[in-house]
């Protein structure tokens, strides 16, 4: 499977704009730009992004995993906190954090930890960054 995103960018770094969008058409022309990812203004960042494809990608592989054991989630919300760090000249992205509430009938506390943890470490998202990766569990009735 192959698909894409573009991005378009109009001036200089903080005084530009720019517009991203996806193959899907989920996003098209959607703005981005310095105030959007440094000084909290609206549009979007790549951290942002990164971090929706990352609970996505975590959430879906999990649910993948629970079926193999023959469950099902009644629901699962996943938030992926993503942490840009100043490197030296540049920036990166050092660390994501994923919170995970999840309702599941017929797991217990451990297997949902050990199958959460399979797919944070699974998750085609998590194999491609670099960034420490860590995670809170929470099961609720």
């Amino acid at each position: 499977m192959k698909t894409q995103g573009s991005a378009v960018w109009q001036g200089g770094l903080k005084d530009g704009k720019g517009a991203i969008s996806t193959k899907s058409g989920a996003l098209a022309h959607y703005p981005y730009g310095f105030a959007a990812r440094f000084e909290g203004k609206s549009g979007t960042n790549p951290e942002e992004l990164i971090g929706a494809a990352h609970a996505g990608c975590f959430t879906m592989a999990l649910s993948l995993i629970l079926g193999e054991a023959h469950l099902t989630a009644d629901q699962m919300e996943t938030t992926a906190e993503v942490t840009l760090d100043k490197e030296g000249d540049g920036y990166a992205i050092t660390a994501v954090h994923l919170t995970l509430t999840a309702k599941i009938p017929g797991i217990d506390q451990a297997q949902f930890e050990e199958l959460a943890g399979q797919a944070k470490a699974g998750c085609p998202v998590s194999k491609l960054l670099k960034a420490h990766i860590t995670m809170d569990a929470q099961l609720v009735a």
